[in-house]
């Protein structure tokens, strides 16, 4: 790939887990921004753990050379929460704007199991009615219309346990927004959703056009198969290694890098892999992923 057009960042949820602070509550901060710059990477996306004061953490960063390229947001437009989640948007992308970001990687969080104690595979996620696919759309192009007054762009990170996961539902949201809306596309989850890995090229190859932030995540397919049988959480599965970095799972990450070459794709591309770093220990498995990304992608 053209070193050129694209960057590498690494997301802080390999040195501690937002959706569980336990795991791996002893890594700071600073440690963790210092192992990203030590293994090769020159982005981030934001934690819990970092200041949320531009003034603070972007010298931080600047001594260490990371940018600050995405950060999640909850979005509850299917459940009506519009007023709230746009008044709550307006500050992240402001933050997000004075950290030189320029994309917000969104996530719509109406009736998401993804932190319950319940199957993620057991058909208990949510599926929206017509009119709360129209609230997610009217709600995801306001969002894009703020954003591009700021010069940034607004992308939905599909994702399991929610609304917005298999590849008929990636489909139907974007039918359903403007040119303004563009996709998250997340290895990880396209294969836990699909169930594989062509299903998982085929939705990038579909929507590459549209896509302006790409998460390179890896999965142990044994994992997810015991997620099935046992009926397991999304986060028992993570704390028993559904995930991993690229190049210590299942997924052949080359034609992935090689689609993107081919659409000229111009962006961020993030390793991010939840583990429990007792198991896997996050500046080991951070550069175990660049050296496979510099192998098999040349950058």
């Amino acid at each position: 790939m053209n070193k050129d057009n694209v960057k590498l960042a690494i997301a802080p949820i390999g040195w501690t887990n937002d959706d569980m602070p336990e795991l791996g509550c002893e890594n700071t901060f600073q440690q963790t921004v210092s192992e990203m710059a030590l293994a090769g990477f020159s982005g981030s996306e934001v934690g819990s753990k970092y200041p949320r004061d531009p003034a603070v953490l972007a010298p931080m960063l600047a001594i260490r050379g990371i940018e600050i390229c995405n950060a999640w947001f909850s979005t509850f437009f299917a459940d009506g929460q519009r007023d709230r989640t746009l008044d709550e948007f307006v500050n992240h992308m402001n933050f997000l704007h004075a950290m030189g970001a320029k994309v917000i990687g969104c996530s719509e969080q109406s009736g998401s199991i993804q932190g319950q104690n319940r199957p993620i595979l057991g058909g208990e996620k949510p599926c929206f009615s017509d009119e709360a696919w129209q609230r997610v759309a009217e709600g995801y192009n306001t969002l894009g219309r703020l954003a591009a007054e700021k010069g940034m762009q607004v992308c939905l990170h599909h994702h399991m346990g929610t609304g917005i996961q298999t590849a008929a539902e990636i489909d139907r949201f974007m039918s359903l927004v403007d040119e303004r809306v563009y996709l998250l596309y997340d290895t990880g989850h396209a294969w836990y959703a699909e169930g594989g890995e062509e299903p998982m090229l085929a939705i990038l190859r579909k929507y590459l056009p549209r896509i302006n932030h790409v998460h390179l995540k890896d999965v142990r397919p044994a994992v997810i198969d015991q997620v099935r049988r046992e009926g397991l959480s999304f986060l028992d599965g993570v704390r028993k290694g559904t995930f991993t970095v690229p190049g210590d799972g299942a997924i052949d990450f080359r034609p992935v890098f090689r689609a993107l070459e081919e659409a000229d794709y111009r962006g961020w591309m993030v390793v991010e892999a939840e583990q429990d770093p007792a198991r896997a220990n996050p500046f080991e498995y951070a550069l175990k992923a660049r050296k496979y990304i510099y192998e098999t992608a040349g950058i």
